[in-house]
């Protein structure tokens, strides 16, 4: 097992040496990811600046919301986030050479690069999230702290197969990135707002097709034992494994299906 690893080692390696080689630049570009979310964040500041309540969760709560849906997108971005280049591969022949190669393509382009500034926004989300559960009234129980720990990993793996869901399309749509950036950029935006104040047209989307609502939203419900709306009761904050198992397994057959549709750039 080693052995078959070592490719994807020296492969990742080698990013992070280059990424940090100039210091500097690696730094701004750290602090433009942790600018990123502090603006977001100020978003949900303003908004209950104005307002008491948001659905059914006040600032304490929605501060928590936004914290574990930060970390959630931010990790599955730094893992898998670069798959949305593979339109540019399909232009240039790039993916040509990664068939080639004795190695599964999704796992060259997975270890293909890493952007290590994204762990700015990373870190902005514990931050928050540090500040976010003292200030809300949660019955601490083993339980409950396996939730967060499984709530939050689980959320990173459903982000993480939108991504890969997202670069499936591109092997038909070729220049529809854009359009799949709103399912995988769109959830992650969503994920940070309660579910209940969609319309049900829209929570349903945000819920069963790109389970953005699994990622944070259900959680903090369980977390807070909050019920919740028509529809989305709290106690689907415990099947985010569940719904990240099933995204996988959409994500992955579609990029099979992908790939042997992809006929090459001599076509």
């Amino acid at each position: 097992m080693a052995e078959r690893l070592r490719p994807y080692r020296v492969l990742l390696g080698s990013q992070i040496r280059s990424q940090t080689a100039y210091r500097r630049s690696f730094v701004m570009e750290l602090l433009g990811s942790v600018a990123i979310g502090v603006l977001e964040f100020t978003e949900v500041y303003v908004i209950f600046a104005n307002v008491e309540f948001l659905g059914e969760l006040d600032f304490a709560a929605a501060a928590l919301l936004f914290a574990i849906a930060n970390i959630a997108f931010s990790l599955a971005d730094l893992v898998v986030g670069h798959v949305d280049r593979i339109p540019i591969y399909l232009r240039m022949g790039t993916l040509d050479a990664f068939l080639l190669r004795p190695l599964p393509v999704l796992a060259q382009l997975i270890t293909s690069d890493i952007s290590l500034r994204r762990l700015g926004r990373t870190a902005l989300g514990v931050a928050v999230l540090a500040v976010a559960l003292p200030l809300n009234d949660i019955a601490w129980s083993p339980a409950k702290v396996l939730l967060l720990v499984v709530a939050t990993a689980a959320g990173a793996a459903i982000f993480a197969a939108l991504f890969v869901c997202a670069a499936a399309l591109q092997f038909w749509l070729v220049e529809g990135s854009e359009f799949a950036n709103s399912f995988t950029y769109g959830g992650a935006y969503a994920s940070q707002y309660p579910a209940s104040i969609f319309a049900l047209p829209v929570r349903v989307l945000f819920a069963f097709v790109v389970p953005a609502a699994f990622v944070a939203y259900l959680p903090t419900l369980a977390l807070l034992d909050i019920p919740g709306p028509p529809g989305l009761p709290a106690w689907l904050g415990w099947c985010g494994p569940l719904m990240a198992t099933a995204i996988w397994g959409v994500a992955l057959l579609s990029w099979r299906a992908g790939v042997r549709h992809y006929t090459g750039t001599g076509s």
